[in-house]
């Protein structure tokens, strides 16, 4: 059995609903061509990377994996512009037949204004619609093995498997050299994004 079958074969055992998804069987093989992914990316074997990102993106197991993604975090009960949300499991079975690439185009973004933390003024908040942060999920299962192979070994910003832990044991073997640095700079610039 290929790989392309058996990601595709997925999805013909796991069509029968929600409940029915093998969710270690989904994520084993959504994992296992990230792998590749990855890999072809060190090998420089660019049409590679970009045949496996097409099987990926358009697999039953990574369509199940980001709709689970979208309607099991904190914002799931929040709809974009179309008032839409899934809910029940007939809705994100649904949702992940109706996931297709061809002829997809995002709806706009729902602009909300939610108070700063100090409480002076508002900042803008855009929540796309559950369908668009669903493909937004599954590209970024396709485009995650790919940046991690080529992004800054010492960047923990919004990385996946990385804490704030790492960042601080970094710089603890950094800076614990006879030759390191003797004063550290911190800042913050006010209003940045303003």
């Amino acid at each position: 059995m290929t790989l392309k079958n058996s990601i595709t074969g997925a999805s013909l055992a796991s069509n029968k609903g929600w409940k029915a998804i093998n969710w270690n069987k989904s994520e084993k093989l959504v994992f296992r061509i990230q792998m590749r992914i990855a890999k072809a990316m060190r090998e420089k074997k660019f049409n590679k990377v970009k045949a496996l990102q097409r099987i990926l993106t358009r697999s039953y197991s990574a369509k199940s994996m980001a709709v689970r993604k979208v309607t099991s975090n904190k914002g799931a009960k929040t709809s974009g512009i179309d008032g839409i949300t899934w809910k029940t499991d007939k809705q994100k079975a649904e949702a992940i037949n109706n996931l297709q690439h061809k002829g997809y185009k995002p709806l706009p973004v729902r602009r909300i204004y939610i108070d700063k933390s100090n409480g002076k003024g508002k900042r803008p908040l855009g929540i796309p619609s559950m369908k668009d942060r669903a493909m937004q999920a599954i590209y970024q299962l396709a485009l995650e093995p790919v940046i991690e192979t080529q992004a800054d070994p010492n960047s923990y910003g919004f990385r996946s498997y990385r804490s704030c832990a790492d960042a601080i044991a970094q710089c603890f073997v950094a800076l614990s050299r006879r030759h390191s640095p003797q004063w550290i700079l911190e800042g913050d610039i006010k209003s940045c994004f303003d």
